[in-house]
């Protein structure tokens, strides 16, 4: 009797304590669920990429681009600037209860795992957009339990942290729609050519169905898979009730205006400019990548983002995409020596060789004026020195060589004065300049002037048969805009860390005078006849409004343009990559591309003369016996010579007549100001 009397008390005893273990294990549960919610509240979450990445600035303090290392910038837009219709479709196929669950779609885990259980492996997924984008933000795609956790813990901040719009917003600017596409706007930009917010319904649902497999569903792959993909879309979206049948049909049915794959990439700006950047900065500065990448600093440069434009959209209009021609364009202040725009090749996405550095590529004559500039300011010549152009066998090396170069169609011109063979950009004068003034004297001046390329000191460097890149050409030439006066070429101004610490300045200089202001002015004068009639550069005249000097210059594989402005000097450069031998029509590009460059770059800036420096004398000549004119003259040219090598006889060649000082005397600056305006008057009205 005693024992069945005291088993009930013992049953009763036991279940208390198992209920207490319980409500213990549930408060310790609660407790610790609440802990680790505070802590995940409290604690920061990762950087995330945009705010990490280092940022390239223009001269205007506004973003360029990110460094990343894939290479690529992202293009971040509002939720606002994403069509519905793209953030309907994305719901509808990636997470339909996005804005009711907490992160997590417990329904969907459980019917991932009955049917992972089924099948015995991991195959299906239940991810809504929250936790695709911590996977995407800070986690590798690796298939670990690990890798899952930290995955459910991202997502649980995510969503504590931030507002259901921001999340997806984040999410549509930061997952991969394949072709190196990062976020919506990049896609709807490489594969239709306009931005996210003016996507239709069956755009929408196209790009909607990548993210799921990139390679698997892009309509540049396999565009069977992608409609199919694209169908489902629409299916759920009807059922959904968010479109009609009709509207689904009408999608499927829609001809998609797809953009040919490999075009340019019109959502990165200056991509050729942001890798001479990082280059700059890890080599020169000694940055490192990953503080370049994850360091959060700002690079701030000198390009102009309206010239920059100018730039792009003349590479555009010029160049043909669908042939292998490329192409260069990079434009210095010559009085600053500041890039303000450099475009690298026609086409980023399909090449990304920088031609703007290439140092392989032959200049033709449009290296002349650098040897010109060395024959002025040595005084042994003037622009009224006379050399016969014909045949010419010329003999070298203490006449144990030979060289003998041609004109361009083996047209020879007879006694040419330095205007007139820098006009017709002929090759015997040019042979005969060097044999007189010596090539090391060239290759010396060239070297001055910012031509760190190794030059052949050979009768032939005349013509610009040693390689030279566009950047050192545009560098050259822009020291004879800035009266002789070099500056350094720069591109970065200064780098500053996460926090506004200033880490690099670029040091002030002042610059350093290679030639006299004089020989520099007299050499623009003689380069403005490229220009007009009968210089090479004269088909294009009338596209520039401004006063402007070039040259010209063609070889068998390129064709260049350089020239300068007061406010710019430009080079361009056209070939093919493989040492392709360019036409005719190929060559000729690059003047057209310099022209459209030149005036858009410059539209809202007032045409400017040429300052006129001092030691510089303006007489009146007669052309054809090239002294000083007398009234008696009936033709009279004004030319500007270095002070002291004007000519001082006077043509006889029409008679005696009286010396008039105001005809065939040194011209007032004032008067040749004049003169160069009339000519402006005329470049506005043609």
């Amino acid at each position: 009797m005693s024992r069945e009397s005291t088993s009930p008390p013992k049953r009763k005893s036991r279940f208390r304590r198992l209920f207490r273990l319980l409500v213990a294990m549930i408060i310790l549960f609660l407790l610790t669920t609440v802990a680790l919610l505070g802590y995940l509240y409290q604690k920061d979450l990762p950087p995330i990429g945009d705010d990490v990445r280092s940022k390239l600035l223009d001269s205007r303090g506004n973003i360029l681009a990110t460094f990343t290392s894939d290479g690529r910038s992202r293009e971040p837009v509002k939720l606002s600037q994403i069509s519905p219709l793209l953030i309907e479709a994305t719901l509808a196929v990636e997470d339909r209860k996005f804005y009711e669950h907490s992160g997590f779609d417990m329904k969907g885990m459980a019917r991932a795992v009955l049917v992972n259980l089924e099948e015995g492996n991991r195959t299906q997924g239940a991810s809504t957009l929250t936790q695709q984008l911590a996977r995407n933000l800070y986690l590798s795609h690796e298939k670990t339990w690990t890798r899952k956790a930290k995955e459910a813990l991202y997502t649980m901040q995510l969503e504590m942290k931030y507002s259901k719009d921001e999340i997806l917003n984040m999410y549509l600017n930061n997952i991969y729609y394949g072709h190196g596409a990062y976020g919506i706007e990049a896609a709807s930009q490489m594969y239709f050519g306009k931005s996210a917010a003016d996507l239709d319904l069956a755009e929408s649902t196209m790009l909607a169905g990548i993210p799921k497999g990139p390679t698997y569903y892009s309509p540049y792959n396999h565009l069977d898979n992608a409609k199919k993909r694209q169908k489902i879309i629409l299916t759920v979206m009807t059922n959904l009730g968010e479109i009609t049948q009709k509207e689904a049909g009408q999608a499927v049915q829609e001809d998609l205006n797809l953009k040919p794959q490999g075009q340019k990439d019109t959502t990165v700006v200056a991509p050729y400019f942001r890798d001479y950047i990082r280059n700059l900065a890890t080599e020169s500065l000694h940055i490192s990548s990953d503080e370049l990448e994850q360091g959060g600093l700002n690079v701030y440069t000198t390009l102009d983002p309206d010239m920059q434009h100018a730039a792009e959209q003349a590479v555009d209009k010029e160049m043909d995409q669908k042939s292998d021609l490329e192409t260069a364009l990079v434009s210095i202040d010559p009085r600053t020596g500041y890039i303000k725009a450099m475009v690298g090749g026609k086409n980023y996405r399909t090449n990304q060789y920088n031609h703007a550095l290439a140092t392989t590529r032959q200049p033709g004559s449009s290296f002349k004026p650098i040897m010109y500039l060395a024959a002025l300011s040595s005084k042994e010549m003037t622009g009224l020195s006379v050399f016969k152009s014909q045949p010419t066998m010329f003999h070298y090396d203490n006449n144990r060589k030979t060289y003998q170069p041609r004109n361009f169609g083996d047209k020879y011109l007879g006694e040419i004065n330095m205007r007139q063979a820098i006009a017709a950009s002929d090759n015997i004068y040019a042979v005969n300049t060097i044999m007189k003034i010596g090539a090391d004297k060239v290759s010396e001046m060239a070297g001055k002037m910012g031509i760190d390329s190794p030059l052949q000191s050979v009768p032939s460097l005349a013509l610009g048969t040693s390689p030279i890149s566009p950047l050192e050409m545009a560098a050259a030439f822009a020291v004879i805009g800035n009266s002789g006066q070099k500056m350094p070429t720069t591109a970065i101004l200064k780098i500053t860390d996460s926090n506004g610490m200033v880490l690099y300045e670029a040091p002030q200089s002042k610059g350093e005078a290679i030639v006299e202001p004089s020989a520099a002015y007299v050499l623009t004068r003689l380069m403005e006849g490229v220009f007009e009639t009968g210089g090479t550069g004269n088909r294009v005249a009338s596209i520039i409004k401004r006063p402007v000097a070039g040259k010209t210059g063609t070889t068998d594989t390129d064709g260049w343009m350089v020239g300068f402005t007061p406010e710019l000097s430009t080079a361009v450069w056209v070939g093919y990559d493989k040492g392709r031998d360019i036409t005719t029509t190929d060559g000729r590009r690059a003047a057209p591309i310099f022209a459209e460059f030149t005036e858009k770059a410059l539209e809202n800036i007032p045409p400017k003369i040429f300052p006129i420096p001092d030691g510089v004398v303006s007489v009146y000549i007669n052309p054809q016996s090239g002294k000083l004119a007398t009234a008696a003259c009936p033709e009279k040219e004004l030319e500007t010579f270095i002070s002291g090598t004007e000519p001082t006889e006077y043509c006889d060649q029409h008679g005696k007549a009286p010396v008039v000082d105001d005809v065939q005397s040194k011209v007032d600056p004032a008067e040749e100001s004049r003169s160069l305006w009339n000519n402006i008057k005329r470049w506005w009205l043609n």
